[in-house]
């Protein structure tokens, strides 16, 4: 009996361990240069689409973060009254500065993602893999994995890989489970070249 409170007990200790104090070990938790609200630019103030900041190229690539010239379009001087509007307009772009920007969904190297056959092709919505990210009111903290360097959002914030949500993790498993679900073949090399 007494060896079965043990295990129990060593059993107990190390779930702890594995699910909390190690992703909390794991990640580092790092600022963005500057807040940015998604909500203010594609809510009902400025109500700019995804597209018009986040945009494919002519030749089907996608450009990801917008160069700060995208954002002097509108912010050559400040709108606002934020210390981050502020920020912006003098450090960067009067300045010509690209900002430094932690971004969540980089990949690893080895792995493309098309964002042309997904958007437009497959007529997926950006909040599929990216969640309510287009209506925050401000950016989460960037959680960088100490080992792979990769951010969190890539893995999912579970540790044990139980998803939150539809869009939580965009792991290779995800990307294959989603094509299955549509009926869309997988090959190594759509992705991997």
């Amino acid at each position: 009996m007494k060896s079965i409170r043990w295990f129990v007990a060593g059993f107990v200790v190390m779930m702890l361990f594995g699910w909390v104090i190690f992703p909390a070990i794991l990640y580092t938790h790092e600022e963005q240069p500057l807040q940015f609200s998604h909500k203010v630019h594609s809510g009902e103030t400025v109500g700019l689409p995804c597209q018009d900041c986040h945009r494919l190229s002519a030749d089907g690539r996608f450009e990801g973060v917008p160069a700060i010239a995208k954002c002097a379009e509108c912010h050559a001087e400040a709108i606002g009254s934020t210390a981050d509007e502020r920020l912006l307009v003098e450090e960067y772009v009067k300045k010509g500065r690209e900002i430094p920007w932690l971004v969540y969904a980089r990949g690893p190297q080895n792995a493309s993602f098309p964002h042309a056959s997904h958007l437009i092709g497959a007529g997926l919505a950006c909040e599929r893999c990216h969640g309510s990210q287009g209506t925050a009111e401000s950016l989460p903290a960037f959680r960088r994995n100490r080992i792979s360097g990769e951010s969190q959002a890539i893995w999912g914030t579970s540790i044990a890989g139980f998803k939150m949500a539809e869009w939580d993790g965009m792991k290779m498993d995800d990307c294959a489970r989603c094509h299955r679900e549509r009926g869309v073949a997988n090959t190594c090399l759509k992705c991997h070249k």
